[in-house]
């Protein structure tokens, strides 16, 4: 039987894969450089692994298809296509991913320390994602 703490960090998973994806949907269409794309799609496709890895876990435990808070989704949003319309360019697109990936490392290391007592395999999860958005911030930061 999972702990709540184990459901809970999941959820946060999911939510916080979700939302980098959907971040990922929303500047692609304005970037210009193929490298830049080509990092933004390595990610996209790693972060949907990690989305099915997150739906098979929840679903064993009775949870759920979840999606990302919506309120963080909105100002995501907001923030990205006002951004993105006064400076259209792939420096701003990099400063926007390098934004959310340092809030989705920031919020994960919180979620793991608040639910310490998760199963590992939710940790490792946790773990996984926080690499990738690492991955994708290191990548993106030749074009700052």
């Amino acid at each position: 039987m999972p702990t709540n703490d184990t459901k809970e960090l999941l959820r946060e998973c999911d939510s916080g894969i979700r939302m980098g994806l959907d971040s990922i949907d929303d500047i692609l269409d304005n970037v210009k450089d193929e490298r830049l794309r080509r990092v933004l799609e390595d990610c996209r496709s790693s972060h949907a692994q990690l989305s099915a890895k997150a739906q098979k876990l929840l679903s064993r435990y009775g949870e759920p298809e979840g999606e990302a808070h919506p309120i963080a989704k909105g100002m995501s949003w907001l923030k990205t296509n006002v951004k993105m319309a006064v400076m259209p360019d792939d420096s701003t697109a990099a400063g926007l991913i390098t934004d959310g990936c340092d809030m989705g490392i920031k919020s994960l290391e919180g979620y793991l320390n608040r639910y310490e007592r998760a199963e590992s395999e939710a940790v490792q999860l946790a773990r996984e994602v926080i690499r990738s958005e690492e991955k994708l911030r290191d990548g993106v930061k030749e074009f700052l």
